[in-house]
């Protein structure tokens, strides 16, 4: 048997993933409706809609089994996401790399399938839609077409969950998805004892902004500051808008001084005269690092409140000079 290899961006699929909050919800009409029609058409007893997490398999719908998941290990999804085509299995017996698979040595005795790539927003492939028999088959390319047609419904599905946890105006994160990812990121920051820091930034002066230039003005500079934000810090950090004028950042595997010297940059861009042309005023904004301590912060809520208190004296403290 040969074992799935991870993606070349299995960093990046993952958060993805993770960002979506699909993992362990209930079943849903939207997806177990497609499985249906894969299922009637193709005429086989299995069809599946399979996300592949770090090391399972999961099935966020399922037709022709009582099983929720398998280890990754043994998943031909897990195979099926390192392409960008159907991936086809005639006769599982047959190939080497899945002929002595307890998929297919015992239940549910796998022998033919096929499975189309899921893509998320992003275009990382979080799994699968597949279609499986107990009896070995063949299918042509054009044969394959509906299943391909069916994996994009499934995809479309996928982008009204990004657009629950992403703010439409600016592309980042809405407070929905920074939850969502902070937690996970928080959660390995502590498994592994490594350091985190959370930054939260409110723009000085936004409200003065809409009421002289206009909202269609402000809208261009909230755009704008989240560019910035996406340019200074990393791509694992967690950027997101709050709401209204409030930004966050969380920082993974790194301290309160990294995160101020990251600020440092991001003021340095924010004041420049070009992008004070661009959004037709400058852009200030006042914030509060807090270094993650367990002890002191006990949830994310109670970080997001640390940082939230430190904004407001950095914010008072710029009123009263």
């Amino acid at each position: 048997m040969l074992k799935p290899k991870l993606p070349a961006d299995e960093a990046a699929r993952l958060t993805t993933l993770h960002s979506l909050n699909l993992l362990d919800s209930p079943a849903e009409e939207r997806f177990d409706r497609i499985t249906r029609m894969a299922k009637r058409m193709f005429d086989v007893p299995i069809a599946l809609v399979s996300i592949v997490d770090e090391n399972r398999q999961w099935f966020k719908s399922k037709l022709g089994t009582e099983v929720c998941q398998t280890e990754r290990d043994i998943s031909f999804c897990g195979h099926a996401i390192l392409g960008d085509e159907p991936f086809i299995i005639c006769d599982a017996t047959k190939d080497p790399r899945f002929a002595d698979n307890p998929l297919v040595t015992s239940e549910p005795h796998i022998r033919f399938y096929a499975g189309c790539p899921l893509r998320a927003f992003d275009q990382t492939k979080l799994g699968t839609l597949c279609i499986i028999d107990t009896h070995p088959r063949l299918l042509t390319s054009d044969e394959l077409e509906p299943l391909v047609d069916l994996a994009r419904m499934i995809e479309n599905e996928f982008a009204a969950y990004q657009l629950a946890t992403m703010c439409e105006l600016t592309n980042i994160s809405n407070r929905r998805g920074f939850m969502l990812l902070a937690q996970h990121s928080l959660q390995l920051c502590a498994r592994e004892q490594l350091p985190a820091s959370l930054v939260f930034i409110d723009l000085d002066d936004f409200k003065q902004i809409n009421d002289r230039l206009g909202h269609k003005h402000g809208d261009r500079l909230l755009k704008e500051f989240a560019n910035q934000l996406s340019q200074v810090f990393r791509d694992a950090d967690v950027v997101a808008r709050l709401g209204g004028d409030e930004f966050v950042v969380l920082f993974s595997n790194a301290g309160k001084t990294q995160a101020e010297e990251a600020l440092k940059r991001l003021n340095a861009l924010t004041t420049s005269n070009e992008l004070a042309e661009r959004c037709g005023c400058a852009i200030a904004f006042s914030c509060g690092v807090v270094e993650y301590d367990p002890e002191r912060h006990p949830s994310l809520e109670a970080l997001l409140e640390a940082g939230d208190k430190l904004m407001y004296q950095a914010k008072q403290a710029k009123k009263g000079r």
